[in-house]
């Protein structure tokens, strides 16, 4: 489920980007839909997740998910700065998957 609620996370803010400024109707309506279907999703997994694991890992797959499309569909620059804390993000979210209980 929290894979869902992270993609759907990812779908909604790309949406939202091609959206500009919700003047745009079709990425528009992406980007409530997946809004929704995003906390629909991190709800659902609540019932077997802590509260702050759960939003840590669904949080962290939508900035890695959205930096990485932000890179390769809207030529956006990463820093190596930017990129190492992506590293770091990456590997803590394997962590808190890994050791929740």
């Amino acid at each position: 489920m929290l894979l869902f609620a992270g993609i759907f996370e990812v779908v909604w803010a790309i949406a939202m980007k091609y959206s500009n400024g919700f003047s745009i109707l079709i990425p528009s309506i992406i980007t409530s839909v997946a809004y929704i279907l995003s906390a629909v999703f991190l709800a659902f997994s609540l019932k077997n997740l802590p509260l702050g694991v759960a939003y840590v890992i669904w949080v962290g797959f939508g900035i890695i998910g959205t930096t990485l499309l932000g890179v390769l569909l809207f030529q956006e620059k990463l820093t190596v700065l930017q990129i190492f804390s992506i590293i770091l993000i990456t590997i803590g979210v394997i962590g808190l998957k890994l050791f929740a209980k």
